[in-house]
């Protein structure tokens, strides 16, 4: 097996960042098993046939998360699919904003727009046990995947979700709203892998990247409680015009940069 795996790993070479990452990982779906029991040698030494198959699939360029049809963030594994954005770490800096506001108490309510596949809800449910929670989105394929996540992860009872366009008709108000919109402009250069298998309506937003802030700027103000907060997700360098479409919400305006250093998220808190 290891022999296989150190092939698979220089043939991913030109195909993903990680590549002895992906072919453990690939090896692990194939065999039913856990990364862990791969690396440890508990799942014995024979390579399954599916392994050849699903490596030919990465190496095509779809994304990892799309053959194993699972994803980690934060605390919880979800299941994804084509049709759904795939959960990036960088997202959790939401929650840690979050976290930090609210502490162990945490939010009574939640609301996460753009929810795709349950991703920043149920992140938010299963850090804190007594909140529940709204996840909108527009896509009919995120919502049915975003209901079995909840249902896998025990949380059904406590998250809703519904279809809609932002925070369309939502009244609120809300003690955390959660988003992580569009941001990418259309002609902007990204990944070839998430250009070809990723929804192209979760990542690409106008010709500069800003056209759903705009909508959200006059929607997700009202929807924030005393002393609740919302966090946004942006891009790398969108701080400076997104800060300025939320100029006039009436809420105190903060940024939160992600592991790596960069501006990630815009925060705001109502007093």
């Amino acid at each position: 097996m290891d022999k296989a795996l150190r092939e698979a790993a220089r043939r991913l070479g030109g195909a993903s960042d990680t590549p002895r990452l992906d072919a453990e990982l690939l090896m692990a779906h194939a065999l039913g098993v856990r990364r862990e029991d791969v690396l440890l040698g508990r799942a014995g030494s024979a390579v399954p046939e599916e392994f050849a198959a699903l490596l030919e699939r990465r190496l095509s360029g779809e994304p990892l998360a799309y053959i194993t049809g699972t994803r980690d963030f934060w605390t919880i594994t979800l299941h994804v699919a084509p049709g759904v954005l795939i959960p990036r770490p960088d997202s959790e800096t939401l929650i840690e904003a979050a976290l930090a506001h609210f502490g162990a108490t945490g939010p009574k309510t939640v609301l996460d727009l753009g929810t795709g596949p349950g991703t920043l809800l149920l992140a938010a449910l299963d850090q804190w046990p007594e909140a529940t929670g709204l996840g909108i989105d527009a896509s009919g394929t995120a919502l049915d995947i975003a209901r079995a996540n909840a249902a896998r992860l025990g949380l059904g009872a406590r998250a809703a979700f519904a279809s809609g366009d932002w925070a369309a008709g939502l009244s609120g108000p809300y003690d955390l709203v959660l988003c992580n919109p569009p941001y990418i402009a259309e002609n902007e250069q990204i990944g070839a892998d998430v250009r070809a298998f990723e929804p192209h309506e979760a990542l690409f937003a106008g010709s500069d990247g800003l056209s759903d802030y705009r909508k959200l700027a006059i929607q997700i103000p009202p929807l924030i409680a005393q002393g609740g907060l919302a966090a946004i997700e942006i891009g790398a360098t969108q701080r400076t015009d997104v800060e300025a479409l939320f100029a006039d919400s009436g809420c105190a305006i903060s940024c939160r940069s992600d592991l790596a250093g960069r501006d990630r998220a815009i925060v705001l808190s109502r007093a």
